[in-house]
């Protein structure tokens, strides 16, 4: 990982030394990104900065690197896996000088042009300047895992890894693009498919956009865009369920090997899901005494995330750092608006944060480590997402069409009007035809969602967290070779093959236990333990006389946006802080919303900014969840005098098989077996009655209904009143 940075001239004339200054300034907004080394250059119109953080070659991979007649340089965050093999097929007169993976990237462009990213592997940010044709090339790898900004006048363009850096020069607007920020779905987490262009937050901010490379003449400014790859569309009906699945595994098995490849030591983030443990059982042959991390919390104690980390640790004999996050662990406001200006993002939440600073705590604990090996967006591809959304593919794809409907309706809302009782006049082609997505595979349609959703939200934070502590973040499951072939699985095999993740279970179930192999995917921090997260956002926002709070709202722009009374009075009914409303996340995202606007107007220095105390390790002696019972879910001492109140909006439904649901708010909670305890109390509980009358006339026992009791209390589900 480096940090890349730099400013042209686009009206053909050379920049003087007045922009030394802009130059050093770029590097130090990007030094977290490569805190080994730094190197400036100035030349004609071109003056570029580079910070690097040294995992391939560190002895020999100084850039800028240039070509051997000098009329090419370049700079480059990333990495190049097979840029061996690319070196091999250069013409026979091409002496590479460096070690450099990237170096490979100057040849292949001179004897390719802008189709010189086709083979290659990896991910990657380019900044290449081409001195004889007076052009700046400007590309990113086929997800966007390694960012690339750019602001632009008649004048010049300025570039950078990361957006603050833009900042350092004083044409770059310094305001938080509300309009466009509030119309996102994605933002306010609408079940809606990804839009298509990408959200960078700030006015007068570009992304160069993943899959292409951009062209800009450095004498009148003109751009070109070439799209060197897309996703497949074509089916590929001559592979068997079996051949998929053998050539994922071979895929992965290849992909992991590359990731796996440092001159530096990488540590691996463990979930105790089937992703990061494949990543861990494959990597481990080739990483020596490798490391591994996982997030103590109260959602991963709850979730068995800690438990099966641990687990998987112990049997293959690797390091696990159980790092904690006790129940009452609250950031404080500076630490939270520092992650929030790391992250440049306002869809900073609890899982973005438990990632940074498991960063932090790596990086403290092994100061060598440079790379992290993650598990990320496997799901997005291999329909890890399915069996969470319905109860069978069939159901699976009706989600899917009424997601596609209603993103049709967004954009062309006057089609809302022939909607009547429930369903639409209107067929589901033709409001493909109208909305001018033509897509007759709704499946392919969320696929190409997924895609844009990863760039917009998950390489986005996973790049930063990692940055943020000098780590290099690396996904496996992010080879273009992996999300092509389950891409081009027809039809008909994808209930068999897409369905709850069959084909990564399926390719790789040799390699793990069963019990990895098979456990039924569970969200990072969502779920049973959703309360913990949510109770420490509440308590953030509520903090220090609700400072963030204020702070946002007295930002730039939200007296124009915001309603300040309803935000106030929506966190006073979060005041304890334990509730589990998915409101709690919304309005941490519009508080973010406002500490961007607020801080981008002087754009402080990462440096200048306290991150906080590291957190510490659990020294877990055998089982995470044994050993932290009473940390995360200490028993209570129940009053017997006191009287049980259900939430408003709970329900005790029944069903035909005799099986009970508990429901709140219209959302299926709890499924009860007909014969259990806690299903005779909640029939009895009617907001009057002791809790000691309520269990004498179930004739059931405090101790055989204690542990439920105190879930429904914890999810505030039932209520106790003096």
């Amino acid at each position: 990982m480096c940090g890349l940075a730099g400013v042209a001239r686009l009206d053909g004339q050379d920049l003087g030394p007045e922009f030394d200054a802009l130059l050093n300034d770029f590097a130090d907004l990007l030094h977290h990104r490569g805190p080994d080394e730094r190197e400036l250059l100035r030349s004609g119109p071109v003056g570029l900065a580079f910070t690097r953080l040294s995992l391939v070659d560190p002895q020999d991979g100084t850039q800028p690197l240039v070509s051997d007649d000098g009329n090419l340089v370049l700079i480059a965050n990333g990495e190049v896996y097979n840029h061996k093999e690319l070196a091999a097929g250069l013409p026979s007169d091409v002496r590479l000088k460096t070690g450099s993976d990237c170096e490979v990237l100057l040849y292949l462009y001179r004897q390719h042009g802008l189709d010189f990213l086709r083979d290659v592997r990896g991910m990657f940010a380019i900044v290449l300047w081409d001195r004889a044709r007076g052009q700046l090339v400007l590309a990113r790898d086929r997800f966007g895992i390694k960012p690339l900004y750019y602001h632009r006048t008649d004048e010049r363009i300025v570039l950078s890894s990361e957006i603050k850096g833009l900042f350092a020069d004083p044409a770059t607007p310094r305001r938080f693009a509300w309009d466009k920020a509030l119309a996102l779905p994605a933002l306010a987490a609408a079940p809606r498919f990804s839009a298509e262009q990408m959200c960078t937050w700030f006015e007068g901010v570009e992304s160069v956009p993943a899959a292409s490379v951009l062209r800009v003449d450095l004498r009148d400014g003109r751009t070109t865009e070439h799209r060197y790859w897309e996703l497949p569309t074509e089916a590929d009906e001559s592979t068997s369920a079996e051949g998929f699945i053998e050539r994922y595994g071979d895929l992965l098995e290849a992909s992991i090997r590359d990731c796996a490849t440092a001159d530096s030591e990488l540590g691996l983030f463990l979930s105790g899901g089937i992703d990061s443990s494949i990543v861990l059982a494959l990597a481990r042959t080739q990483v020596e005494d490798i490391h591994t991390f996982t997030v103590l919390s109260g959602g991963t104690h709850a979730n068995g995330d800690a438990e099966h980390a641990s687990w998987l640790s112990r049997l293959w004999g690797v390091h696990n750092h159980q790092v904690l996050f006790e129940p009452d662990l609250t950031p404080t406001p500076e630490e939270w608006r520092r992650l929030v200006w790391l992250t440049e993002s306002p869809m900073v939440g609890p899982e973005v944060y438990y990632k940074h600073e498991l960063h932090r705590f790596a990086r403290q604990v092994r100061p060598e480590l440079r790379g992290m090996l993650l598990g990320a967006a496997s799901d997005e591809f291999n329909g890890g997402y399915s069996d969470g959304m319905s109860d069978d593919w069939p159901s699976f794809l009706a989600g899917l069409t009424g997601m596609n409907r209603t993103t049709h309706f967004d954009r062309l809302p006057g089609l809302r009007h022939w909607w009547g009782e429930d369903e639409s006049f209107l067929s589901d082609d033709a409001l493909d035809s109208l909305g001018r997505t033509r897509s007759a595979d709704v499946y392919a349609s969320y696929v190409l969602s997924e895609y844009r959703k990863i760039q917009q939200y998950n390489v986005w934070h996973e790049d930063r967290t990692a940055a943020g502590s000098g780590v290099e973040a690396r996904v496996p499951f992010l080879d273009h070779r992996i999300v092509e072939l389950t891409s081009s699985i027809p039809e008909h095999l994808r209930p068999r093959l897409l369905w709850d993740k069959r084909i990564l279970r399926d390719a790789v179930g040799s390699r793990l236990p069963q019990r990895i192999a098979e456990r039924p995917k569970g969200p990072f921090f969502y779920g049973s333990g959703t309360h913990h997260a949510y109770g420490m956002l509440v308590r953030l926002m509520n903090g220090n006389g609700q400072e963030l709070v204020e702070r946002a709202l007295a930002a730039p722009g939200a007296d124009a946006y915001l309603d300040a009374g309803v935000i106030r009075r929506r966190l006073s009914d979060f005041a304890d802080g334990t509730s589990d409303s998915p409101s709690v996340e919304l309005l941490t995202r519009i508080i973010n919303m406002g500490l961007l606007a607020e801080m981008v107007t002087s754009a402080p220095q990462l440096e200048s900014m306290n991150a906080g105390t590291v957190r510490s390790e659990l020294r877990v002696q055998s089982d995470p969840v044994a050993d932290t019972q009473q940390l995360f879910e200490p028993r209570r001492s129940h009053d017997l005098d006191g009287v049980p109140v259900s939430a408003k909006g709970l329900l005790l439904l029944s069903h035909d098989s005799g099986d009970w649901y508990l429901a709140n708010d219209g959302q299926i909670e709890f499924v009860l077996e007909p014969d259990s305890p806690i299903v005779r109390v909640l029939q009895r509980i009617d907001g009057t009655a002791t809790l000691a009358t309520v269990l004498s006339e179930a004739r059931v026992e405090l101790t055989a209904v204690e542990e439920e009791l105190d879930t429904l209390v914890d999810q505030r589900l039932i209520l106790f009143v003096a």
